[in-house]
């Protein structure tokens, strides 16, 4: 049963690594650093843990944050493909980290991370998509500031009390197939229309 808690936590913290990747990282870096519902010590994983990485982190962040500001779109081309990627790299580092915790074996972490972290990308991408669409320019500059706070939420929430990770994956899962079940009542209204 602990296995499936830790495993339900990195999985949770991955996914919210993929709706938004950096904040949730440094939100697990700094409780596991209090040891509080995470402690990478003595793991392979401590460098997670530590100012360094976490400045890095923070650096990240910024630099984000700034090309938000200069309304650089980080929503199309390569940039997005290098946050997937962002995203995969550190939610499966996530994932094994919180199994390492407590001395499971870390493939299963991996996996896991990397799969949730790729949920929450799409999930997330697909319904800030939807909703900037429907927004003005100055609504839509608000859109990675709430991206942020439900990313920071299910990371939280997933590591001070694991099973909820599962309502995290769940509604992920929910959102990105609702947004595919949408797009393809569209195009079958548009061939009624023929």
């Amino acid at each position: 049963m602990e296995f499936v808690l830790d495993l339900l936590q990195g999985a949770g913290i991955a996914a919210a690594i993929g709706i938004r990747p950096f904040l949730p990282v440094l939100l697990a870096g700094a409780l596991a650093s209090g040891d509080l519902g995470l402690d990478f010590d003595g793991t392979d994983y401590a460098f997670m843990e530590e100012w360094p990485f976490l400045l890095g982190v923070l650096v990240l962040v910024a630099i984000a944050d700034f090309a938000n500001r200069r309304r650089a779109n980080l929503e199309t081309g390569p940039v997005v493909w290098l946050l997937l990627t962002i995203a995969v790299v550190l939610g499966a580092l996530q994932g094994a980290a919180s199994l390492a915790d407590r001395g499971h074996p870390v493939i299963a972490g991996i996996v896991a991370g990397a799969a949730a972290a790729t949920l929450g990308f799409f999930a997330a991408r697909s319904l800030f998509g939807r909703v900037r669409r429907r927004l003005d320019p100055e609504a839509q500059s608000l859109l990675p500031l709430y991206g942020e706070g439900a990313a920071l939420g299910a990371a939280g929430a997933s590591i001070l009390f694991p099973p909820l990770a599962i309502l995290v994956l769940a509604g992920l899962a929910w959102l990105l197939a609702g947004g595919r079940r949408r797009a393809g009542e569209k195009y079958a209204g548009l061939r009624i229309l023929r």
